[in-house]
């Protein structure tokens, strides 16, 4: 079975926040350590996702939450040969940050799947969908589900889990 790295967004994901429940249903998780999670710097935090890629040094799947998203679509820009998908959740709108958009605007060339919700305070379901078309990904907006973490209820997430395993069977939603 392959590698399963988990990409936390902005303050990291807390012991109750479904990725880090993701980590004790998915044998072989790895977690990305960024070296401040309250500061974002799409550069800095990009080059510790490749890293990380670099040092499992085999293909892996990648579980992104919100600036995490970002940190891993650059790096999988950069390593797309290691990447057999990525589950981006809830990604934040880099113009929310400052990011440059840019190096943001490509198709990614391994499957992944942007799952948004439309009460999302951090980014608006339009700028979810956009990105997700950005990056050839498949778009799946869950509703009412705020920005998909503990704050709206999100510790463990079965149906987060089912998304995962769909995508790496390779199944359409």
């Amino acid at each position: 079975m392959a590698t399963t790295l988990i990409v936390p967004g902005l303050h990291n994901s807390g012991p109750t926040h479904w990725q880090s429940w993701f980590a004790t249903q998915l044998p072989d998780s790895r977690r990305v350590e960024q070296a401040n999670w309250e500061t974002t710097c799409l550069s800095d935090w990009a080059t510790r996702v490749r890293e990380e890629i670099d040092a499992i040094g085999e293909k892996l799947w990648i579980v992104a939450h919100s600036f995490g998203c970002l940190a891993t679509v650059t790096a999988g820009l950069v390593r797309p040969d290691q990447i057999l998908g990525a589950l981006l959740v809830a990604p934040a709108d880099p113009q929310r940050f400052g990011e440059p958009t840019v190096l943001l605007e490509e198709r990614l060339p391994f499957p992944s799947l942007v799952v948004a919700s439309s009460n999302d305070p951090w980014v608006k379901a339009h700028a979810a969908e956009y990105w997700a078309g950005q990056w050839g990904s498949q778009y799946l907006n869950i509703g009412q589900a705020g920005h998909i973490n503990v704050d709206s209820g999100h510790g463990p997430w079965p149906e987060g889990l089912r998304l995962f395993e769909q995508l790496q069977a390779g199944k359409a939603l």
